[in-house]
């Protein structure tokens, strides 16, 4: 099965794929599952009366694009807004490179389909099993698919190898759980195991249509004219795969693109970022100006042509343009003219840099970043797309998956309660958190020296291990603590027979933690049959006595989420007959009998203390059981085990009768750990104004209490619950009635939420109200994103700082990151590190997968790749920052410089009878854009920095801009556009009205080319200084590139007005600027045009600066004695895992460096000092020779100064 190996890698599972369901299903966000009327009835082991029904074949497609629509869906995607005719080389380009890097990705999904379409399964066909393709699969075909293997298709669970009719599954790609499911096949259909025999199975499935409910399914089998009611507990998934089960036989139900899995993926979305959007209504505003300025320029030359000006000899004879017997024409023909002349509004190179910037952003920025660089995993941040990196700056709400992203799904045993004793002494992360917060200092615990230390046990306390137990109060409730953990699960013991090469597979981390504590206590479980389990106790009769023991395993109440506990009845070798039980605290104290009164009171106490450091808790009692009561209890439980309505309940039912009257032995705590940093960087995130969403499979409680380690929930929030887990709920579930169930959870839902909106509303109305969080789950969720309550769910979840949503399917967590984006029109980011959070990684603005422990998927189909949750903040508040305000500043100085530019040659048409004679010539206006401003704006977009990074994490709030979008509102535009107006006017008239009287050497007037050279050169010298104006970090790179680029005009002149060609028109130009620069007038204009154009700009920055500072200018003005503290010295020092050519490169990066100066005109206001003086307590009085001492002191001495 290699292809499915492959799948690990790949964007396809729950990633995009491009289902095509009838419309009648299509999954929009909201809809309620099941979606399709009726059942669907499927003949099992029946090819012929299967064909009539033509269920869809088992053929996969995850590609977004197909021979027919590469060619128009990629252009339009490509394609910003149309370009004008005479740009259309460097377009093609733009958009040829762009295609090709599509339709490379959309062919690796296509080799990803075809491996897995072609993989091999063993089917049933004459009496023997045949591999065949995957994609040649049927429904009602019976299938055999064999250990570690992945399920083909939705499967009917007839028959495994072993006993008892179970096998067990992982269910990874699904829900993102490493642990193993189990499956029951009914009693029924258990000996169809043998091609043989199962090819005289005939039976009749009569089933829900498809849908994408990953954790429901209804359906009868009917065979030998029995009808079995099935449950998910008999569903075989596919994209899971079959673990510890030599193999099983399925019959097929649903396949291809009608399989759970597959109704949950979504389409490959192609992602644009929201400035990129707003970047192309400011080009149609352009067009506008544009087709404006040529209208006004059209109807006055239509208006001004008249032969009374004699001296133009527009004649009879003249051309069409200019007959004023036709002024329509004229107006008609000028209008073309204008457009070509005009065109250089329009920065067409403005999407080649943009693309170029934020590339080399990608490479050499964020994959390089050593902030982001896991050193345990060796894994470096990864941009996957360059198209998102200013959407990583404006990030408002992010939702993230729980397990794996924000902890490390490791469960560690920790520590313990017997019999009112507390065990284990270390602090949790969450201790420590809370202590902080609180402003206590925690003493550091220090490990015994001989303390063990295993995955899954982290645990230390010498008076319970090797056998120290016996000399605690009391002894015999630890004994039954260590056997109730060695005998009451579900696990499988793998490997050999000895406590240090065991391996366990369980069915939760969880359980396979406790299963290794009791083997450090000395109480080993190395085997097990269906009826019986082998531990090896020690120190039981006597210090270092080691024995085996069995123990009879008699009846297992099973663990689900209702019962929410799990009891075995055992046997001892001395015919002692126990029941024990393990479970949540709530269910357990229900059952205790009279016994416990003091000890129920102290583990209380220590199941809160617990609870509040953030460990998962679980109660042990037990029960010991007389003969008659036992065998009395067991025919009751036998028939409910065999009954066929309503199996379930009869279990619970007899189950009751039983557990109760225990004896509490004492409690268990286990430790999920975060990832490391995550609480800090999620308060780190809140203080940027970001809002976290957690959307986890996990079960409510477990869901709050990470929720509480994070810093997302504290006990100051006023939380709102709204959840499937209650009394009257059940109550209606037990009845069974499916339409009353649907009825109930939404009359319940949309009463929950009205009444949550007017208390939220009231809270929001008082100054000082508690923040407020909402916990949902799944089953509530789901009638909560119906159409009719959509609404009351966004408005109540917008409310609230935190949002917790538990037990959802990933179609859920992508239909609630949907809500937000589309609904509240915030920007999204999800993160997620598993196969289930595909779909909410695709639907976020921004997605991000961690390369955990749980394969590709999540990675395969992001946008940028990190591994581990606390790199966020590094992303996000420093390269998502960075980038967004550089791009701001790279389009809006593109919009000025050609804005200015053009508008030149829109006054120059005024003096021209709106002839459209041209100001400049062709050549000037070709390279002005791609030569002469090109490099300089590349520069900004590459190393501007308005903060260092270590400033922009411990001043989180600067992030705040990015959200407000401070950078490229209208009205920063705007203002833009009027000092390009002004700057135009200043150029046209000074240089038209000093040149009118000047003269060159030889005492000729100055002629058109000699004005409109002259006007050039100070457009580029002016345009190019404005840059400087704009940096906020001047290198060397700025120096070189703006004096190049004006070094560069000199050069092309020089050499172009130089040469003179035969037959063309260019000696227009010819020796021009050697005459200007032979006059003294060259050089004043020089000087002052450009003094005078930026005057008005540097006025604005001043008052701007002063008076109405944006947040970085005021963190600059703090930091401004300081040295530049760039974060070099912080790097991870990783130099052993160089190469010499990079220990060399790494060294070298070392050495001290230009320092960046900080410009934008800090006219050092007294303001500053005086507020910041306050901040700190301080009083500073404001002293008016302040300015003029601080503006006159030497930069040098300046920055050495520290505060």
């Amino acid at each position: 099965m290699s292809g499915w190996e492959r799948i690990r890698t790949s964007r396809s599972r729950l990633g995009g794929s491009d289902s095509r369901s009838p419309s009648s299903r299509t999954v929009r966000l909201g809809r309620v599952q099941p979606q399709a009327p009726g059942h669907r009835t499927i003949y099992c082991n029946d090819r012929e009366a299967n064909l009539p029904v033509r269920f869809k074949g088992n053929s996969i497609s995850t590609t977004k694009y197909n021979v027919f629509t590469f060619l128009p869906k990629g252009l339009f995607e490509q394609a910003g807004p149309v370009h004008p005719i005479t740009n259309v080389v460097p377009l093609s380009l733009v958009l040829f490179v762009s295609l090709v890097k599509e339709a490379f990705e959309d062919w690796k999904r296509l080799q990803n389909d075809k491996s897995i379409n072609n993989a091999l399964v063993d089917v049933l066909l004459d009496q023997k099993w045949e591999r065949i393709p995957w994609k040649k699969l049927q429904v009602g075909d019976i299938v055999k698919v064999r250990q570690d293997g992945f399920f083909p298709a939705d499967i009917l669970f007839l028959a495994g190898t072993n006993p008892d009719g179970v096998c067990y599954i992982e269910t990874a790609n699904l829900d993102g759980e490493t642990n193993l499911k189990i499956r029951k096949a009914l009693e029924k259909t258990w000996d169809y195991s043998t091609p043989e025999k199962a090819s005289e199975f005939k039976g009749e499935v009569q089933c829900e249509q498809p849908n994408n409910s990953l954790y429901t399914f209804t359906g009868n089998l009917i065979i030998q004219k029995q009808t079995l009611p099935l449950s998910p507990n008999q569903i075989l998934l596919r994209g899971c795969s079959l673990r510890n089960t030599e193999y099983i036989v399925g019959a097929v139900i649903f396949t291809g693109h009608e399989t759970k899995v597959m109704m949950n993926a979504m389409n490959v979305p192609s992602k644009r970022s929201t400035l990129e959007r707003k970047l192309d209504k400011l080009i149609l505003a352009l067009f506008g100006c544009l087709f404006l300025m040529c209208l006004i320029g059209a109807i006055a030359s239509g208006i001004f042509i008249n032969r009374k000006y004699y001296y133009l000899g527009l004649g009879a004879s003249v051309e069409n343009q200019f007959n004023p017997s036709n002024r329509f024409l004229v107006a008609l023909l000028t209008m073309f003219t204008l457009i070509t002349l005009y065109s250089t509004i329009i920065p067409i190179s403005l999407y080649v840099s943009i693309e170029m910037i934020k590339f080399i952003q990608s490479t050499q920025f964020i994959n390089k970043d050593l902030h982001m660089y896991h050193a345990e995993t060796n894994t470096p941040a990864l941009a996957r797309t360059s198209n998102l990196n200013e959407e990583l700056g404006q990030v408002e709400y992010i939702f993230s998956d729980k397990t794996g992203t924000l902890t490390r799904n490791l469960m560690e045993f920790f520590k313990c309660s017997i019999g009112g004793e507390v065990y284990g002494t270390g602090i949790t992360e969450i201790e420590k958190g809370g202590a902080e917060r609180s402003g206590i200092k925690l003493e550091e615990v220090h490990k015994s020296s001989n303390a063990i230390v295993e995955k899954g046990f982290n645990f230390d306390d010498p008076r319970l291990m090797r056998g120290a137990w016996r000399n605690e109060p009391d002894p015999d409730a630890c004994k039954e603590f260590f056997r109730c953990l060695a005998i009451c699960h579900t696990v499988l013991p793998e490997g050999d027979e000895s406590p240090e090469k065991v391996t366990y597979q369980a069915a939760s981390p969880d359980e396979e933690a406790l299963v290794t504590a009791a083997k450090n206590f000395g109480f080993f479980f190395y085997r097990r049959t269906p009826t019986t389990i082998y531990v090896r106790e020690s120190h039981v009769e006597k210090m270092g006595k080691v024995q085996d023991v069995t123990y009879e395993i008699l009846n297992v109440l099973e663990f689900n989420s209702t019962r929410k506990r799990q009891s075995v009845v055992c046997r001892f070798p001395d015919g002692r007959l126990v029941l024990y039980c393990k479970g949540a605290d709530s269910v357990i104290y229900e059952r205790l009998g009279d016994v416990n009164g003091d000890l129920k009171k102290k583990t209380r106490e220590h199941l809160e203390q617990f609870g509040s450091a953030g460990l998962r808790t679980l109660c042990l009692a037990y029960r010991d059981l007389s003969t008659d009561l036992y065998e009395h209890w067991n025919e009751k439980f036998i028939q409910a085990k065999s009954s066929l309505r309503d199996r379930e309940k009869k279990l619970d039912e007899v189950a009751e009768i039983i557990e109760k009257d225990l004896v509490l032995i004492g409690c268990t705590a286990i430790e999920d750990k975060l990832q490391e940093g995550v609480p800090s960087c999620i308060e780190t995130l809140s203080q940027a104004g970001i809002k976290i969403w957690v959307l986890t499979g996990d079960k409510m409680e477990t869901a709050i209490n990470i929720a509480y380690a994070c810093n997302l929930i504290n006990n100051d929030m006023k939380q709102f619950i709204i959840s499937s887990e209650t009394d009257a709920f059940r109550e209606v579930e037990e009845r069974g009635d499916q339409v009353e169930i649907a009825r109930f959870i939404k009359d319940s839902v949309s009463a929950d939420l009205k009444k949550y909106q007017e208390e939220a509303q009231q809270y929001l109305h008082t100054i000082s109200g508690p923040k407020l969080a909402l916990v949902i789950d799944g089953k509530c969720l789901m009638y909560a994103l119906d159409p009719n309550l959509r609404g009351m769910l966004l408005n109540l979840s917008l409310n609230c700082t935190s949002v917790v949503c538990c037990r959802v399917s990933p179609l859920q967590k992508a239909q609630v990151t949907s809500l937000v984006k589309k609904g509240a029109r915030k920007i999204t980011l999800s993160i997620g590190d598993g196969a289930n959070d595909v779909s909410m990684i695709q639907a976020a603005h921004v997605g991000i997968g961690i390369s955990g422990l749980e394969g590709m998927q999540a990675v395969m189909a992001s946008d940028f790749a990190i591994a581990q949750f606390r790199f966020l903040a590094d992303l996000l508040l420093v390269h998502g920052r960075w980038s967004y305000l550089r791009i701001c500043k790279v389009v809006t100085y593109f919009f000025y410089k050609n804005l200015t530019f053009t508008l030149t040659q829109f006054w120059f048409t005024f003096q021209t009878g709106f002839s459209g004679q041209r100001f400049y010539d062709d050549w000037f206006q070709s390279l002005y854009n791609v030569i002469f401003t090109a490099l300089p704006v590349i520069i900004v977009g590459l190393f501007d920095q308005d903060v260092s990074e270590s400033l922009s994490k411990k001043h989180p709030e600067l992030y705040k801009e990015g959200i407000r979008d401070s950078f490229f509102k209208w009205r920063v535009v705007g203002i833009w556009a009027f000092f390009s107006f002004y700057q135009s006017l200043v150029f046209y008239h000074f240089i038209t009205a000093s040149s009118s009287s000047a003269q060159n050497s030889s005492g000729k007037m100055f002629g058109l080319w000699d004005v409109s050279t002259m006007a050039f050169t100070c457009v580029v010298v002016t345009v190019n200084l404005r840059l400087l104006m704009l940096c906020n970090s001047i290198t060397r790179w700025h120096y070189i590139s703006v004096a190049g680029s004006i070094l560069a005009w000199f050069i092309f002149i020089f050499v172009y007005s130089g040469v003179m060609t035969p037959n063309d028109r260019q000696e227009n130009v010819f020796f021009v600027i050697y005459v200007l620069m032979s006059t003294f007038y060259f050089y004043l204009a020089v000087l002052l045009v450009p003094v005078a154009a930026l005057l008005g700009d540097f006025i604005y920055q001043g008052v701007q600066r002063w008076f109405f500072p944006y947040d970085y200018q005021i963190i600059q003005e703090m930091y401004r004695h300081e040295p530049d503290q760039s974060s070099r010295s912080e790097l991870l020092d990783i130099r052993n895992d160089l190469t010499p050519d990079e220990a060399r490169s790494y060294a070298i990066s070392q050495l001290p460096r230009e320092k960046s100066k900080h410009t934008g005109f800090a006219f050092d206001s007294p303001g500053y000092e005086s507020f910041f003086a306050s901040q700190q307590g301080v009083y500073a009085p404001q002293k008016a020779w302040d300015v003029a001492r601080r503006a006159s002191m030497r930069s040098g001495t300046r920055t050495g100064k520290k505060k």
